[in-house]
């Protein structure tokens, strides 16, 4: 099975979001029993937390399960259970190169799957509040990624 994990801080606002759709995205293609995905953040003050209520909100309004997700801590481990560790930012990657394993891990830009976007980094809606924005570039990014492990990897 191929495993795709996404990291942001507190695993809260933009990972789980990411996962939520990139879930939505691999069961309408059937593809459930080939692609695992999960969500954690590098920080700790949110672990055992359902997704930030905006997050929540703009799930629902698309329609779009986010149940059972709950927040986790990035644990070294992690660097050998995923294919694909996809960071939302450039300071979530240096928190994962600081982790004990991954300082080898390949782990992939969120924004560098969007190349022709402004942003480089996925804003965080913790701080901005903008839920939408996020959401966008989550779904294009998503479409990109979903993409390319059908092409690597299926």
């Amino acid at each position: 099975m191929i495993s795709v994990l996404f990291v942001c801080l507190g695993n809260i606002c933009r990972s789980p979001m990411a996962e939520a759709v990139l879930r939505t995205k691999i069961a309408k293609k059937g593809l459930s029993e080939k692609i695992r995905v999960d969500s954690a953040g590098t920080g700790d003050w949110h672990i055992g937390k359902a997704p930030h209520e905006g997050t929540r909100k703009l799930l629902d309004s698309w329609q779009i399960s986010y149940e059972g997700m709950k927040a986790r801590q990035v644990e070294s481990r992690d660097f050998n259970d995923f294919d694909y560790i996809i960071a939302m930012d450039d300071s979530n990657v240096l928190n994962l190169r600081n982790l004990p394993g991954g300082e080898q891990a390949k782990i992939i830009k969120f924004m560098d799957l969007l190349p022709e976007e402004q942003h480089r980094e996925v804003p965080d809606p913790y701080f901005t509040g903008n839920f939408e924005e996020v959401y966008r570039l989550i779904d294009s990014g998503s479409d990109v990624l979903l993409d390319r492990i059908i092409k690597e990897k299926i």
